[in-house]
């Protein structure tokens, strides 16, 4: 009995494991995307209907700004080559609940290789259960951005 017992708890370790790493893989493909400007790749990861949101902060308090999903696969489509940029993931805290997970991602956002802004960013993920190419889906993104030397 105490091998079956165990048995068990390695497979749904397992199991947690390999779908943690499965939010994550989606995570890092959309980070993929949109460092290279590949916004199709993006869209493997991302809910048509996706929401875009970021807590902007300043001296004077914050302030919430909704992004539209179209104008962002624009903006990022069309960002010169010549201008280097890049969002660092600092960590990975995952929480997942059946078809539901999020993903908390400390960041610093650095542009032509001098950080611009830290935060985190927060994703909310469905999973897509497709027989075929079960994937996790992105359906929500709200960001805290903080200019360089805030804390």
């Amino acid at each position: 009995m105490k091998k079956i017992a165990m048995v068990l708890v390695y497979l749904v370790s397992f199991s947690g494991i390999s779908q943690t790493q499965s939010v994550i893989a989606s995570v890092d493909a959309f980070f993929d995307g949109f460092h290279k400007r590949d916004t199709l790749k993006m869209k493997v990861v991302c809910d048509k209907d996706m929401l875009l949101q970021s807590i902007i902060e300043n001296d004077f308090g914050s302030h919430l700004e909704n992004e539209q999903l179209a104008k962002f696969y624009k903006t990022v489509a069309s960002v010169p080559k010549y201008v280097k940029y890049q969002e660092k993931l600092l960590d990975y805290k995952v929480m997942i609940d059946g078809y539901m997970a999020q993903v908390w991602t400390p960041y610093e956002f650095y542009l032509n290789d001098k950080v611009s802004h830290t935060g985190v960013n927060c994703f909310t993920l469905q999973l897509d259960n497709n027989p075929k190419n079960p994937i996790w889906k992105i359906v929500h993104i709200i960001d805290t951005r903080r200019s360089k030397g805030k804390s």
